[in-house]
């Protein structure tokens, strides 16, 4: 543990894709619930996809995020969101920070824990429901999650000012409280960044949206002068030469 900080608090948001449009929404999104201490840097890494719905996505998308975590450790940044509701990367960026690293299905499942004794999950592809209820399953939350639904609406289709896409969310959730049981919603990709307060109010239910849940939660950690374990499976990689591609990522 490490005191606390006095200055302001640095929070690098990291969209594991390449949609910059998307980046900046979630940037906006989450500097309007940020402390006035809190700085948000919102940035998208130079490669990989432009959208994660599956776990190929998912796996190409990683080298570009801990790149990222790289360089806010050397620019010293205070903490981390990973803004995939996939959480990719979680556990090895944890091994690279000293501050802490939130994933947004981690801190929307936990902050819809804290609030409703049941959360249903409302996503976007069918493919990616069992992602989701294996990160339930890790985070230990799964009893609290009834239902994992898609509205089968491709990531980028949020980006559409044309689509329909809102209404069937919309539906969706209310759905998932009729049919499933449930309490609470929770918004199952970072594209839905901007939904939730108008998602909540048609229908009457807390509806947890993670960007802004893991920004709020890395706040408190920094604020609480937590820091990442370096023992055990947290402490730095081991020094090694990586070959190909890949040597620009060699620990060191």
């Amino acid at each position: 543990m490490r005191q606390a900080s006095t200055h302001g608090i640095r929070i690098k948001l990291i969209n594991p894709n390449t949609t910059l449009s998307m980046t900046r929404n979630m940037t906006a999104c989450a500097e309007r619930i940020a402390g006035s201490r809190t700085e948000i840097i919102g940035v998208s890494p130079d490669m990989g996809p432009p959208s994660i719905e599956g776990y190929y996505d998912e796996a190409l998308a990683t080298p570009g995020l801990l790149a990222e975590v790289i360089k806010g450790e050397r620019a010293g940044c205070d903490g981390y969101v990973i803004a995939c509701f996939g959480d990719p990367g979680l556990q090895a960026a944890r091994e690279l920070a000293r501050g802490p690293v939130v994933g947004i299905a981690e801190a929307a499942m936990h902050v819809a824990s804290f609030i409703a004794p049941s959360f249903s999950v409302v996503t976007t592809l069918g493919r990616t429901c069992g992602m989701a209820w294996h990160l339930a399953e890790r985070y230990g939350l799964k009893r609290f999650c009834r239902n994992v639904r898609a509205v089968e609406i491709a990531v980028l289709e949020l980006e559409d000012p044309s689509s329909d896409a809102r209404r069937r969310i919309i539906e969706e959730c209310q759905r998932a409280l009729d049919e499933d049981g449930s309490t609470a919603i929770v918004l199952g990709c970072a594209g839905m960044v901007d939904l939730s307060y108008a998602i909540s109010e048609k229908i009457n239910a807390p509806v947890v949206e993670g960007v802004t849940a893991a920004v709020k939660l890395v706040e408190a950690l920094v604020t609480l002068g937590l820091v990442t374990a370096k023992r055990g499976e947290y402490a730095l990689p081991l020094p090694k030469t990586y070959g190909g591609l890949l040597s620009g990522f060699s620990p060191v």
